[in-house]
């Protein structure tokens, strides 16, 4: 017979660890960058823009689009460094049992 008060004890244990692990992790910064680092972009651990700077040679040519895009490539750069830091992360306060893709709440 299955003892389910441990087993409860054990999921809560869990439970905790990984609140535990996704506030330490919301802490955490990730830069990402694009046009060989032109434009770099700070996320923290909640995928927040924390800090953008753009190369001054971009802010003179008449390129809007341009600029957009490597905005946006830096910060895609950035989630995805995120992205993998939070799995890790999980993994390590759940002991190794993966998540199977599960997005966490921030």
């Amino acid at each position: 017979m299955l003892n389910i008060q441990g087993l409860m004890k054990q999921a809560q244990q869990m439970q905790m660890k990984m609140k535990e692990a996704q506030e330490k992790l919301a802490q955490e910064q990730r830069e990402g960058t694009s046009g060989n680092s032109m434009v770099k972009v700070v996320l923290n651990g909640k995928s927040d823009m924390i800090s953008i700077s753009i190369d001054p040679s971009l802010l003179v040519a008449d390129d809007k689009d341009l600029l957009e895009d490597l905005i946006l490539a830096a910060y895609n750069d950035a989630h995805a460094k995120i992205d993998v830091m939070m799995e890790e992360g999980m993994k390590e306060a759940t002991g190794g049992i993966g998540l199977g893709g599960l997005k966490l709440p921030f």
